[in-house]
């Protein structure tokens, strides 16, 4: 097969499933460890690779506290914010909805205007010196409860508080034990303020888990979704209304939610007709990054240069990129395609 990884790596892409926090390269998180002596997160980038072995989803849970932990005043957030757009860049993404917890930086003593006005500055400034729109998803901690979710949704609707580039509301965290059906209220009321809901599911549970995101939070993408192919109803549904899945390959290996990448769904998932796209999820700790998951999902697809293409523009549709912007980045990714081709 044809060495894929020059192609991607020019590739414009979007991404929909990176977390905040869970994108600090080790350059970062030792930079804010060093900050923060008080913190157990080692200082030398070369240790956090063994830091960042994970043994389960809960042990993952446990060490991705620790570095959010580091995050404790609104210039550690700007530097993680635009740090990130930067490797972003590096990577030809031009557009990604990054998922944030802004509960875990307030219930820290980061005063709520201040860490909106922290990631706003930093975006704008990505999108001026890198070219790389951020847009943000606001998601429920599950496992902080209803307490959580109230303050996320507060500070999610209120004029005044709610960022300029917050485009959707999401739930993350551990599945197990944290239904869904108790986070309704608080979906209802993002969703009447115009934004797109976008929860985890089907993870580490099965599949009712993805129904009911579906049901009774409105989901119009699912994060993971890794165990709706044990119900082949649930796939023909996700297929018929196009509400995509993001999945991230890397990802569920280094948790254990998938044992081995040969037993990864995704084949399953194209093979039913749902929207899949490619997702790096918390790139650093799992030593991966966007790039690589894609070259990851074209050997499990078997996929050629116009077949990742097309993973990339599902992406692209399955954003909230206005239609203009959809319009142009898809563009831009058949050019660069038809243009690599024809070298």
């Amino acid at each position: 097969m044809t060495d894929l990884h020059p192609f991607i790596a020019g590739l414009p892409k979007a991404e929909l499933h990176v977390h905040h926090v869970g994108s600090a390269s080790p350059r970062i998180v030792s930079e804010l460890a060093a900050r923060h002596p008080d913190s157990k997160v080692p200082t030398d980038p070369e240790a956090l690779a063994d830091y960042f072995t994970f043994t389960d989803f809960a042990h993952f849970i446990d060490v991705y506290l620790s570095v959010v932990d580091l995050v404790r005043t609104p210039e550690d957030v700007r530097l993680l914010t635009f740090e990130v757009a930067r490797d972003m860049a590096r990577q030809n993404i031009r557009y990604a909805e990054l998922t944030i917890t802004p509960y875990s930086s307030t219930r820290r003593g980061i005063e709520e205007r201040a860490f909106m006005a922290a990631i706003e500055d930093a975006r704008k400034a990505a999108e001026a010196e890198f070219g790389t729109v951020l847009r943000w998803c606001f998601d429920i901690p599950g496992e902080a409860g209803l307490e959580a979710a109230e303050e996320t949704a507060r500070l999610a609707v209120t004029d005044g508080i709610r960022p300029e580039g917050l485009v959707s509301f999401g739930l993350g965290g551990p599945e197990i034990g944290v239904p869904r059906p108790q986070f309704k209220p608080y979906f209802d009321r993002a969703r009447a303020a115009g934004l797109r809901s976008v929860p985890h599911a089907g993870e580490t549970t099965g599949p009712e888990t993805v129904w009911d995101a579906i049901r009774e939070l409105g989901a119009e993408r699912i994060g993971h979704g890794t165990s709706s192919v044990r119900d082949p109803e649930l796939l023909a549904y996700l297929a018929e209304h196009r509400i995509a899945l993001e999945v991230c390959p890397t990802s569920n290996i280094a948790t254990r939610a998938v044992a081995t990448l040969d037993e990864h769904p995704i084949r399953q998932m194209v093979d039913a007709g749902v929207l899949v796209t490619v997702n790096s999820d918390d790139p650093p700790m799992f030593g991966s990054d966007l790039n690589n998951e894609y070259a990851v999902a074209a050997r499990l697809l078997g996929l050629d240069e116009r077949g990742v293409a097309g993973l990339a523009k599902n992406a692209v549709e399955a954003s909230f990129l206005d239609p203009a912007g959809k319009l142009r980045l898809a563009a831009e990714i058949d050019t660069y395609t038809e243009d690599w081709l024809a070298r």
